[in-house]
Order: structure tokens, then sequence, then C-alpha cells
């Protein structure tokens, strides 16, 4: 009777859409929890969790019956062992999150009448080894007839998405850089003087974290050594 009476609210459309999609972020591996920001189910509540544009049914909630009834073999198993539903709130937590599980998520209860809340979720991936290519041969003459070096930094990121990628020097923003595909390299290049002691840092973001690495020009370029480096921080 549970499920025949959630195919029909389902497949009837009476939904009391609220508006607003609550954003969620984390990074792979941590724990979520998307809050209903209710204290307590009422018995006569049930609840449904679903996922995805085609709104696949991954958990619910029969308050009166006191059942749970957790969906984590659907879409080819990604939820597998990572759900878990508050009984008493219906607030659902997902565990060891990966980048699969982005996406939109619908929290609908059925009372008096029939209510959704949306939530959209961001799993970010962890953020890469930051590559630095260090080329000092650029050598040439000044109009003095000195010899002026010149050290060619690229700061570069294999496999990433949605990031952005930065130089500064100090606190001042010289160049960035972003993306929105998926996997794929990011190089941002960086031309300096030897005798340059300002500090200069390479920074790799996305939306909630960030990872920088500061340079020392003098210790890591040498003039007119026609030496090329590549280190990974």
């Amino acid at each position: 009777m549970f499920d025949k009476l959630f195919l029909c609210l389902c497949s009837s459309g009476v939904f009391g859409d609220a508006d607003e999609v609550k954003s969620v972020s984390g990074i792979e591996g941590e724990n979520v929890t998307l809050l209903t920001n209710v204290t307590e189910l009422q018995s006569a509540h049930m609840i449904m969790w679903s996922f995805g544009p085609q709104e696949t049914c991954i958990a619910r909630i029969h308050r009166k019956a006191n059942e749970i009834s957790i969906h984590d073999d659907v879409l080819d198993g990604r939820f597998r062992d990572r759900l878990q539903v508050d009984n008493q709130t219906g607030s659902l937590t997902i565990t060891n999150i990966t980048t699969q599980h982005s996406g939109l998520y619908r929290w609908t209860i059925y009372s008096i009448k029939v209510i959704s809340y949306k939530y959209s979720l961001n799993a970010h991936a962890h953020l890469p080894v930051l590559i630095i290519i260090i080329n000092s041969s650029q050598c040439s003459s000044s109009s003095e007839g000195s010899s002026v070096s010149k050290c060619v930094l690229l700061c570069s990121v294999m496999n990433v998405s949605h990031v952005s990628l930065s130089w500064y020097k100090g606190n001042s923003l010289l160049s960035s850089i972003s993306v929105s595909d998926l996997n794929i390299r990011l190089s941002l290049p960086l031309v300096v003087e030897y005798q340059d002691t300002n500090t200069y840092r390479c920074v790799i973001n996305n939306t909630i974290t960030n990872h920088t690495q500061h340079l020392n020009i003098t210790e890591i370029c040498q003039p007119c050594s026609g030496v090329s480096a590549v280190i990974h921080y």
C-alpha cells in the first residue's frame, strides 16, 4: 500500500515546490548532510528523497509504519552503502562523496499537502598538485650592453575541472584563467627578471578551497643558466 501511494503521488505531479534551491558543497571523501530543518516528523508524514533529472527515488520514510527504505542500488550503484536518513528529521546524509554525487536532490514531504524542496550538491575533487616549470635560458642584451636574464615560470595542473589558476605578486593579481570543462590541463605563464626580489605565488582554487605555492625568484631562477626544471608542489 505504501509503495502504491508513493507511485500515485509521484506520477500525478502534485508537488508544492519551493522556489529556492539550496546549494551545498563538499570535497571528495567527505560526508555531506542535506538538512530538512524539521525538528521532528509527525506520525502522519511520509517523505521521499530523489536525485537527478529523472527524480530517481533513493530513500523514503513512512513514519506511521516506522519504515525507512534505502534504494542505494539505483543509478549504477553510485549511492551503495553511502546513504543515511534521520528518522526524526528526514535529513539525508551521503557519506564518502564523489563527483558522481553532484546534482539536484529533492526532498518531498507528504502530509495534508505535498511540498518539496530542492538541494544542489556540488562535490569537488581534491585539488591536484601544482607543477611549476622553470626556464632560465632566456638571456638578452640590454641597451647598455649588459646581460639581462629572464625567467619563465609556467604553473600547470593536470586533469582539472571547475577551477581557477592565478599568478600573484604579493597580494596583487597578475593573471588568471578558469576552466569548467572536465579533466583538462590548465597552464598559466609568468615572465620575471632574475633580479626581481618580489614574492610570487601560484594559486589554484575552486569555490570552497585553494592551494597556494609561494616562489622566491632568486632561489629558483639562475641568470642565463640555460637550465630548465620541473618542480611538483
